[in-house]
């Protein structure tokens, strides 16, 4: 029987390690650190870029340690001159060919091409010479493409084809001229990107990133003729505090409202208040399908980058889709009716900026489908690292500001719109409501924990008022690809079913903390932030979307009941069939 060990020694430590696993990986054991650049664990272990080489004794050449699995007896060196001095040659080979505008990049301090440089006191470019230049892509209203940054490590299209099963990039050209593209090199704007923003998360550098959009709030907010309102999304909460050095999955919603304050906004509210919204409908909209024999499964539509992954790739199947907006649009539409008809502001002088965790909500902001009576129902969307950035311009010390409250009424939310950030939290959420519509009753029951976790795809079967309803919660387009499948061969019997774009959910949205390969490597950041929002919702005094109080108000003085055709006009929309590609 082989032993499931083997024994080797690195840089003079003996090291036991499970075979089969890399070089790479039995180094970290021991605390040896040897640099990567390309490696993303468990999407690109490829060994393009060779930062990662090492010697081995007895063999010619360098070993890729992210791809070398080790052996019995095997003798590593990682950093002998002869290795040094190669990845020295490797990182100015990558820097010749690379823009050099670092003070002015979006991932200045954040760039792990510039942290390597600065550890390997990389000082001049010794290979100085003949630069490709590409033209940037930014034509979409959620991602720039500056291929003048990209070092073809290929994490991008690792991401977006074999995590999300897109395939909307890949590498095109041979040699010199080799680069990152499109089908016929268009625009991501104009092929089957669903702007989920997960090759952004992957970039090593500032090649991708989001169409930033700070400027245009920056000038509203010294408008005196602008009412500018900002609320902010769950999953927000959960990162920001990463923007400024904190712990993964510190709760900063106190010095966040406290922070936009700061920044001028007139009011500060809260998008938890717009996911209850978005529950009660929910919530309503699958108890007439499961009751009256309507469309199912009812398949979740609060992740603009999944619905125009369904419109493009499974249109005949959009009848599923629930017809509610998702939470940010929803409260963007009350904002410009109830909210301006109360406080007696011109709902068109009424400025409404979202923060959110997405960049694909950058796309859903500007759908003809996200108006009414003329009007968007949202006017900006700034991500987490936006706002982190507008933080930083106005040299508010982020860690040093005390806690604040939102702004009431539209500040009141409960546990359920908290839990939407994370993969299945929808689904809880809207179950707690169904059950205590379908019994009658007010339950304790509130926790379906069949639904949390990080797997991709979870299943359970749930007995709400004598009815087995059987659910299934799938984050990332791969999975979501799966569930479809089934849906479209009649084999799938689910009543229910929650689909995020983003693996793991909104926490783990394309606009959150970009963390390092060797960060996402060695914890769980999914986890982390995704706990923070349990425990939100864990300490809340109300835990039901339906109980909360402005809810009950606004749907007693204005939208009369959930459904109702008030709250089927400023709250629901419809989707149709969108082609893959535009070119």
């Amino acid at each position: 029987m082989e032993n499931e060990f083997v024994t080797l020694t690195i840089d003079g430590q003996e090291v036991k390690a499970k075979k089969g696993i890399t070089i790479l990986e039995a180094a970290k054991q021991v605390g040896i650190d040897i640099p990567t650049l390309c490696f993303l664990k468990g999407i690109n272990e490829v060994g393009d870029c060779r930062m990662c080489i090492v010697e081995v004794e007895g063999r010619r050449g360098f070993a890729t340690s992210c791809i070398q699995t080790v052996e019995e007896g095997m003798v590593v060196h990682t950093h002998t001159p002869n290795v040094l001095e190669a990845r020295h040659v490797i990182l100015d080979l990558i820097i010749s060919n690379h823009s050099k505008d670092c003070l002015t990049c979006t991932r200045s301090g954040n760039c792990e091409l510039q942290k390597l440089a600065t550890k390997f006191n990389v000082l001049n470019v010794e290979f100085e010479g003949e630069r490709t230049q590409h033209k940037i892509d930014e034509l979409s209203p959620s991602i720039v493409r500056d291929f003048n940054k990209c070092i073809l490590c290929r994490r991008c299209i690792a991401a977006c084809k074999n995590v999300q099963k897109i395939g909307a990039i890949d590498c095109i050209n041979r040699g010199f001229e080799s680069c990152i593209s499109t089908v016929g090199d268009h625009s991501l704007n104009d092929v089957n990107c669903t702007f989920c923003g997960q090759c952004i998360q992957s970039c090593p550098t500032g090649a991708l990133h989001e169409k930033e959009t700070i400027d245009d709030v920056w000038i509203k907010l010294k408008d005196p003729e602008s009412y500018v309102i900002v609320q902010t999304a769950p999953a927000v909460r959960a990162a920001l505090g990463e923007e400024f050095q904190m712990e993964i999955g510190t709760n900063v919603t106190g010095k966040m409202v406290t922070a936009l304050k700061r920044l001028g906004f007139d009011k500060v509210f809260d998008t938890n208040t717009g996911a209850d919204f978005t529950i009660t409908e929910e919530a309503n909209e699958f108890i007439e399908r499961f009751s009256k024999g309507g469309t199912l499964p009812m398949i979740t539509s609060c992740s603009p980058g999944w619905v125009k992954y369904i419109e493009m790739n499974y249109p005949e199947l959009i009848p599923h889709l629930s017809t509610c907006k998702s939470p940010h649009e929803m409260f963007g539409a009350i904002l410009k009716s109830y909210y301006a008809e109360k406080e007696g502001i011109d709902p068109r002088k009424i400025y409404v900026v979202s923060v959110m965790p997405c960049i694909a909500k950058k796309f859903e902001r500007q759908r003809e489908e996200m108006k009414n009576s003329g009007i968007y129902n949202v006017d900006n969307v700034i991500t987490t690292r936006e706002l982190a950035r507008m933080i930083k311009q106005a040299n508010i010390e982020f860690t040093k500001l005390e806690d604040t409250n939102f702004d009431s009424p539209m500040g009141e939310a409960t546990g359920a719109g908290a839990i939407f950030g994370t993969t299945g939290g929808v689904m809880e959420a809207a179950l707690r409501t169904a059950q205590d519509t379908l019994t009658g009753k007010d339950l304790e029951k509130i926790d379906f924990e069949q639904v949390r976790g990080g797997e991709g795809i979870k299943k359970a079967t749930v007995n709400i008022a004598g009815n087995e309803i059987k659910v299934v919660a799938a984050s990332g387009l791969a999975n979501a690809q799966k569930i479809m499948e089934e849906i479209k061969s009649g084999k799938a019997d689910y009543q229910f079913v929650e689909i995020m774009a983003c693996p793991g959910g909104c926490v783990m949205g394309g606009g959150q903390p970009i963390r390092s390969s060797k960060e996402r490597a060695e914890k769980d950041i999914r986890k982390l932030r995704a706990d923070c929002l349990y425990s939100i919702d864990e300490k809340s005094t109300i835990r039901k979307s339906h109980e909360n109080p402005i809810i009950k108000k606004i749907y007693k003085d204005y939208l009369e009941k959930p459904g109702s055709h008030k709250a089927h006009e400023l709250l629901h929309t419809e989707y149709e069939k969108r082609e893959k590609y535009n070119i």
